[in-house]
C-alpha cells in the first residue's frame, strides 16, 4: 500500500466484510453493473477521507456479489478490520463520459441557474432517489432539484462550470 497523491477519487464501493479465512474482502460495489469496480488494479482504500492505494491481486464475481483478495490483507482477521472501509479511484482513471451523460463529480461545484437567469446557488452534492438523481444546490438557502435532463435541466456546461434549470426560485 502506498500513500495517495492529491489527485480527485471518486468512491466505487465498500468492503462489506471478510470472505473466507484467507484475507478476502466481500465489496459493495455501486458501478453498473456492479462487477465493472473489478476493472480496475489499484484502489483506493480509506475512511473519512484518508486515502491509500491497494493492489487488487485477485477480484471476481462471487454469487450476487464480488469479492477481492488485496495486496497485504493475509487472513480473515486483517480482512474484517477493514469493513466499512471505502474503495475509490482516481476520477482520470474512469471512462469518459458518453454525450450527455455525467459524472456526478464532475457537476459537483458547478453553478445551477434558471433559464431567465436567477443563480440558485452551487452544487453541493447528488444523492440517488432510484427514480433519478437530485441535486442538492446551496445558495441564499437550500434547494433540491430534480437532475431531470429536458424537463429541468435543461444545459450542462462543464467548461462554463454552470447547470441551466427549468426551475422556480420561489420553490
Amino acid at each position: 500500500m502506498t500513500e495517495l497523491s492529491s489527485r480527485r477519487v471518486v468512491t466505487l464501493g465498500r468492503i462489506a466484510g471478510a470472505f473466507g479465512v484467507k484475507g478476502w474482502v466481500k465489496v459493495v460495489s455501486n458501478t453498473s453493473p456492479q462487477e465493472n469496480i473489478i476493472d480496475y488494479p489499484i484502489w483506493l482504500l480509506g475512511r473519512d477521507g484518508q486515502w491509500i492505494e491497494c493492489k487488487v491481486v485477485s477480484a471476481r464475481l462471487h454469487g450476487k456479489g464480488v469479492v477481492a483478495n488485496l495486496e497485504g490483507v493475509l487472513d480473515r482477521d486483517q480482512a474484517q478490520a477493514m469493513k466499512g472501509t471505502d474503495i475509490a479511484v482516481y476520477r482520470d482513471q474512469l471512462p469518459e463520459a458518453q454525450e450527455g451523460e455525467y459524472y456526478w463529480i464532475d457537476l459537483e461545484g458547478l453553478q445551477v441557474r434558471t433559464e431567465t437567469g436567477v443563480d440558485l446557488g452551487h452544487v453541493d452534492h447528488i444523492f440517488d432517489t432510484g427514480a433519478n438523481g437530485v441535486l442538492v444546490v446551496i445558495g441564499e438557502r437550500e434547494r433540491l432539484v430534480p437532475f431531470v435532463t429536458g424537463q429541468v435541466v435543461k444545459r450542462v456546461d462543464l467548461q462554463q462550470r454552470v447547470i441551466v434549470v427549468d426551475w422556480d426560485p420561489e420553490f
